[in-house]
């Protein structure tokens, strides 16, 4: 089709990305699981840690679907619509439970790169996928802005958990690990 023709190797591209990220942000949970829970770390991992599985799925799922040889873009609209409001609905629930888990206080760039962010990302792609019908090549770079700003807030949030764990969970658990043992 000629209006994704263009768009090849950038969803090669990201979409590569994004399937490598989510391998890597498998490896670090792994990591992460070995480590002692606090109360509350469930409810702070539905709220902060699934979040960036989805992004990066979305993304990978994104690319793959806009790489297909479609005979039309009206089937491409459809899923990227799907993925847009599906995305906005699931912002809403990341929100609240990120306001109700009690394991730790969220900051304004907590809301920044988990809630607000992904609420503009997917209502982009979500009002990308509507404006397809008229307006081709700019829904197009629409839903390639929607794409890449998934990807970096997932990379942002996948960063900023890492380093949470590496800076603040871990010399804390250390610290009372040897109070214990004196």
């Amino acid at each position: 089709m000629t209006a994704l023709a263009g768009w090849e190797n950038f969803y090669v591209i990201v979409g590569s990305s994004a399937g490598a990220l989510i391998g890597l942000q498998f490896v670090v949970m792994a990591l992460v699981a070995k480590l002692p829970r606090a109360p509350g770390a469930a409810q702070a991992g539905e709220a902060f840690a699934t979040r960036t599985i989805v992004h990066f799925g979305t993304v990978l799922l994104l690319s793959a679907a806009l790489s297909a040889p479609w005979h039309s873009i009206g089937g491409s609209a459809v899923l990227g619509g799907l993925l847009g409001f599906g995305g906005v609905a699931y912002t809403i629930v990341v929100a609240r439970r990120m306001r109700v888990q009690t394991a730790y206080q969220p900051e304004f760039e907590d809301w920044l790169c988990h809630a607000l962010l992904p609420f503009l990302a997917y209502t982009m792609l979500a009002i990308a996928a509507y404006g397809t019908r008229n307006h081709v090549r700019l829904a197009l770079f629409g839903v390639g802005t929607a794409a890449l700003l998934l990807l970096f807030i997932g990379i942002h949030n996948a960063w900023d958990a890492a380093t949470y764990h590496v800076f603040v969970k871990t010399p804390v658990q250390q610290e009372t690990g040897r109070r214990s043992s004196e």
